[in-house]
């Protein structure tokens, strides 16, 4: 039988990518997270000096008010937290927590893991390749 939609290119992004963000929320269930924190969490660990949710939420592609509720939640959990940058009281920077920290690196475990799962079809040049195709779509649109 023929796949009406095996054609179009946004449904298959949009079907895949599902499965691996359902892959991927089962895996970071166990660590009190989805995609979308985590996502918030490694940005965090990734900066020294924090970044401020307006960064977050652009790097991300949401909303300011999602991400605002995302930073609450990891803050309730003690996984980052909010600092103010010397000479400025406005801004709050979102740094993130020892706690935060190891809780990324073993979520990340199993992170990788479970989008194994989704592209374990793919050999290493195809993901290569299909990683730099979404990079270049993601960077032009960013």
């Amino acid at each position: 039988m023929e796949q009406p939609l095996a054609d179009d290119l946004g449904f298959l992004l949009s079907r895949a990518s599902g499965q691996v963000v359902r892959a991927t929320n089962a895996a970071l269930a166990e660590h009190g997270l989805r995609v979308r924190h985590y996502s918030v969490l490694v940005l965090a660990c990734e900066s020294e000096s924090g970044l401020s949710q307006r960064e977050l939420a652009t790097v991300l592609g949401l909303d300011p008010s999602q991400v605002v509720l995302l930073v609450d939640e990891l803050a309730a959990a003690g996984l980052v937290e909010r600092q103010a940058p010397e000479g400025d009281r406005r801004t709050r920077l979102v740094v993130a927590t020892s706690e935060g920290r190891r809780v990324r690196k073993a979520a990340g475990e199993d992170a990788d893991a479970a989008v194994e799962g989704p592209l374990s079809l793919l050999g290493d040049t195809e993901r290569d390749r299909l990683r730099d195709m979404l990079t270049r779509i993601w960077s032009a649109t960013g």
